[in-house]
């Protein structure tokens, strides 16, 4: 019997943030498989930043997402049929090429396998041992290389990508600075995580904090906000300084374009600005597991996943990223997972 599978399409492009409508949540039957195909039944479904670019007719790193299409997203799932000499029924896997959908039927090639970390729960192949470790950790130890003794400002510290960042960061001897909305999750960065301060932009001027905090400037900046914060922290980047940019989410909902850094400071500071993609670090998946696993072992890095349940919430659960109304890596579960 055919199964039924629920799918977000995106039937319009969102101005700001994104409103009912947008996409709509249709029911469909799956097809049969094909030589080399395998049936996913997602488990998980990542939500990030990059979501809402891929729902804009923009220039990108990968194409939009086409109206009447299948939302696209990294997905967690577990193998459900097979005509895969790579895959057996059972099988846990990651994929781009399911999108947000209850089941996807794709070819192996697109599919990774996942290997449970022992002691760990599976979303941490979605959060700190996934993408988004892969992310902090090529930001802080290939973008800005940091070293012992050098600080580093990291924006939207309290989210997934940022909360480690710091972390590694501090095992590598910065001193770390994060920007994060509100007292708890300023709270959370310095008493838990060990970050040396915290600056809340929701109740105080961050470039007044900044130069408080480093008087004298500082050599790095983990980048993921954008905007005014940016603006605030690039003006303050000690001479040779370094900017890793790795998002830009102030302005993933703007109808007009935020304030940009004045050009000429990268020549007068001889600053290296870069921007970077975790997708050009796959194939060093298992250096940063064989670093960032002994810090999950003994504590120098943890982690948080908020884990929203039914892909029915998935609209509602991304705009969170954009309102801070969540902490760490944002999951949404879409069904049970299978017995370790």
């Amino acid at each position: 019997m055919a199964r039924t599978n629920r799918q977000w399409v995106l039937r319009q492009r969102p101005s700001g943030l994104i409103q009912p409508g947008d996409l709509e949540l249709i029911e469909g039957t799956l097809p049969e498989l094909n030589e080399s195909e395998i049936l996913v039944r997602t488990i998980y479904l990542s939500l990030d930043p990059t979501n809402r670019t891929w729902m804009n007719e923009a220039e990108g790193y990968l194409p939009a997402v086409p109206l009447g299409g299948v939302m696209r997203g990294l997905t967690l799932g577990v193998v459900e049929e097979s005509r895969s000499e790579r895959f057996k029924v059972g099988d846990v896997v990651t994929t781009a090429a399911g999108g947000w959908a209850d089941y996807a039927v794709i070819p192996d090639s697109t599919a990774s396998r996942v290997h449970r970390a022992p002691g760990l729960p599976l979303t941490a192949n979605m959060s700190v041992l996934g993408m988004t470790g892969m992310t902090a950790w090529a930001g802080v130890t290939d973008v800005l290389k940091a070293k012992a003794g050098e600080t580093i400002v990291i924006s939207a510290a309290a989210g997934a990508v940022g909360s480690i960042a710091g972390q590694i960061a501090k095992a590598h001897g910065a001193r770390v600075i994060g920007i994060a909305g509100g007292p708890d999750k300023c709270r959370w960065l310095t008493e838990d995580l060990g970050f040396d301060a915290a600056i809340d932009y929701k109740n105080e001027d961050v470039g007044a904090a900044l130069d408080r905090l480093a008087p004298d400037g500082f050599e790095m900046n983990f980048e993921n906000v954008g905007g005014d914060i940016m603006m605030a922290v690039f003006n303050r980047l000690k001479v040779h300084g370094r900017m890793a940019v790795c998002g830009l989410i102030s302005s993933y909902n703007a109808t007009k374009a935020p304030p940009s850094p004045n050009f000429s400071r990268i020549i007068t500071h001889r600053l290296d600005v870069k921007g970077f993609l975790v997708l050009d670090y796959g194939h060093r998946a298992k250096e940063m597991v064989a670093e960032v696993g002994p810090m999950l072992a003994d504590g120098r890095v943890q982690w948080k996943v908020h884990v929203d349940d039914g892909l029915e919430v998935a609209l509602d659960s991304l705009n969170r990223l954009f309102t801070g109304d969540h902490d760490g890596k944002l999951l949404v579960r879409v069904s049970e997972e299978p017995a370790a």
